[in-house]
């Protein structure tokens, strides 16, 4: 007998993969730390909601997102960054 067999992606073998790039980490990169004092590098990891972006979608390595989400926090905390669109300066 004749085993059906579905391919679920049957134009993977004759397309090439894709490679992804992943970002490098900016604070590896520029040789600094996250700051809760620098806001403007801060906000680049916060979405317009307020939310942080994630390891994943930002670059930035896990040694370095620990500390970048506790000087959000504490940026949040001291009033220099808001913590939803609502609560802008």
């Amino acid at each position: 007998m004749e085993r059906n067999t579905r391919n679920k992606n049957k134009n993977s073998r004759n397309e090439p993969r894709r490679q992804i790039k992943i970002p490098e980490c900016y604070f590896c990169e520029s040789k600094n730390l996250p700051n809760y004092k620098d806001t403007l590098v801060l906000r680049r990891f916060i979405t317009e909601r307020g939310k942080i972006i994630p390891a994943s979608r930002s670059g930035v390595c896990s040694k370095h997102q620990r500390m970048l989400s506790t000087e959000v926090k504490k940026g949040r905390f001291m009033a220099l960054i808001p913590y939803t669109e609502g609560h802008a300066l």
